[in-house]
């Protein structure tokens, strides 16, 4: 916007003399709270930016449709992989109930275990700490 400049008159009933470009001028309407613009073609060249207002709009428009197609790819990348991560975690699942009904069926005797460790533990720390406390 070049020029803008009051030259005198209410702000929109006498709205002629405020010019925003070449070509651009506006004119009173009906009511006072209305503008109309009226553009001279003579003044600019609209064609040109017309054209060059299109040629943005097909790379927006590309840009669009490119954006739409990662999304689909994306999306089908991510049902896929969340349809592996199920069988994944059914799979883990099942090998849990395996583990624990074999456990089950041979009537391990783990605790024993460790415990039994634990006291030949205690038992070899005592006569070492025994031995060479002389």
């Amino acid at each position: 916007m070049s020029s803008n400049s009051y030259r005198g008159g209410s702000a929109y009933g006498d709205a002629a003399p405020f010019r925003s470009r070449e070509g651009l001028s506006t004119r009173p309407a009906a009511s006072s709270d209305e503008i109309q613009l009226r553009i001279d073609p003579m003044d600019m060249d609209l064609d040109h930016e017309i054209t060059g207002l299109r040629g943005q709009v097909k790379k927006l428009r590309n840009v669009a449709q490119e954006i739409g197609t990662e999304v689909k790819q994306q999306k089908d990348f991510l049902e896929e992989l969340q349809t592996l991560m199920t069988n994944a975690q059914a799979g883990v699942k099942n090998n849990i109930r395996r583990l624990n009904k074999s456990i089950v069926r041979s009537g391990s005797n783990h605790v024993v275990h460790v415990v039994c460790f634990a006291l030949i533990c205690f038992f070899v720390v005592y006569a070492w700490s025994k031995m060479f406390r002389k």
